[in-house]
């Protein structure tokens, strides 16, 4: 991984920036944010992934894109969870012209994943609509169903907008991997409400043991780019109840990691990034309705040492919140950037971005918090071997 300064001073601030300002919050990944009422655990996405399937799988052809969304966090080994059948899980693309350009958060692409209510067997009919340049197909046939737990996986063909497209949905292991217990001591040292400690040798990995279920969507690059020429993709997944959008997440940990509010947050889920561009850009009433929000986020920023200008330009590199998907390159979310050091290459499922912000926020003085993905962590633990093939995710817990 190519681990260029100032992108690690610009991910460190974003991920682990509460670390100083003594949030309450679980930062660098999603698996809980903006809580309410009626959101419960299975409309709550966890991560989203998006890289070259061929960057994965050294056999896969060059041109299918995996796109991953992970929902239902905590979900507790051999049993059996379930999507809401009330939720829409949706899959958002933008064309993006250059890897410089701002993004628009217009949506170009859809794609739109409901469930029915569980059969017999367990398993869920998947109802799926794509929407491509304002075009609407939908496929929704019995064969179409997600995996139940301890079963194979099963990878449905599905045919919509005049593409070929394949689906698994079901349980996982989940992927994420951080020792965040000892992180919140040593961010209340840091933040001088606790001693003065570093992190466990090895570490504890605080999803061990858990599952999420997953949205695995395989698509070619034709598909997307329709009539256009682009590579380069901006990714998005909301949740929505009721035609109501009540979750959104592009890169691991922009909205938690700068927000402290949970009324912010939830505004912040209810809106999609073409709602930032516009409050970015200053156009009303986006503006004004989204100030107390961007000076809060400013505010955390400015509590880490940065100046006003380099606030502003952090915030610019990393707001509207989507995740950039350059696919003439490697996979990876740091693999390269943009001129304003954003990353531009999408997310692969095992990247570790957390050793990389450690190492940045205590220049040096700690350098990973000594979990990985395959371990042995504390109590020897670690996560089960990936697939080889499609859907790459491990099996459930």
């Amino acid at each position: 991984m190519r681990r260029s300064r100032q992108w690690i001073v610009v991910l460190a601030l974003v991920l682990v920036v509460s670390v100083l300002a003594g949030s309450q919050l679980l930062v660098a990944s999603d698996h809980d944010d903006g809580e309410m009422d009626l959101k419960g655990r299975a409309l709550n996405i966890t991560d989203l992934y998006a890289f070259r399937e061929r960057d994965q799988n050294s056999a896969a052809a060059d041109s299918d894109l995996v796109f991953i969304m992970n929902v239902n966090p905590r979900s507790l080994a051999r049993q059996q969870y379930y999507f809401s059948t009330n939720a829409s899980y949706d899959l958002h693309v933008t064309r993006v012209a250059n890897n410089d350009a701002t993004p628009t958060g217009q949506t170009d692409v859809l794609l739109r994943f409901g469930f029915a209510a569980p059969s017999r067997d367990g398993s869920q009919r998947i109802k799926v609509t794509a929407i491509r340049d304002g075009v609407t197909s939908e496929a929704d046939v019995p064969a179409v169903r997600t995996t139940t737990i301890g079963t194979a996986p099963i990878i449905n063909r599905v045919a919509v907008g005049g593409g070929m497209l394949q689906l698994f949905a079901g349980l996982r292991e989940d992927p994420f991997f951080f020792d965040v217990e000892q992180y919140f001591r040593v961010r209340a040292g840091a933040a001088r409400m606790g001693p003065a400690v570093g992190f466990r040798m090895p570490g504890v990995d605080f999803t061990a043991g858990y599952n999420v279920l997953s949205i695995a969507v395989r698509v070619p690059r034709a598909w997307l780019q329709s009539r256009s020429a682009a590579t380069t993709f901006d990714v998005w997944a909301t949740v929505s109840v009721g035609g109501k959008q009540i979750e959104r997440l592009g890169r691991p940990a922009i909205n938690e990691g700068l927000i402290l509010t949970n009324d912010y947050l939830n505004a912040l889920n209810s809106v999609g990034p073409d709602f930032e561009a516009a409050a970015l850009a200053g156009r009303q009433p986006a503006a004004g309705i989204a100030g107390p929000i961007v000076a809060e986020a400013k505010k955390t920023l400015m509590a880490v040492g940065n100046d006003d200008a380099r606030a502003n330009a952090l915030l610019g590199a990393f707001l509207p919140d989507v995740m950039r998907f350059d696919t003439t390159g490697a996979s990876g979310y740091a693999n390269a950037l943009n001129s304003k050091g954003s990353p531009i290459r999408g997310r692969k499922i095992t990247d570790d971005v957390i050793d990389v912000t450690l190492t940045v926020v205590t220049n040096g003085g700690i350098k990973a918090d000594n979990v990985s993905y395959a371990g042995p962590n504390a109590g020897g633990t670690g996560h089960k071997p990936l697939l080889e093939s499609f859907p790459y995710l491990a099996e459930p817990n």
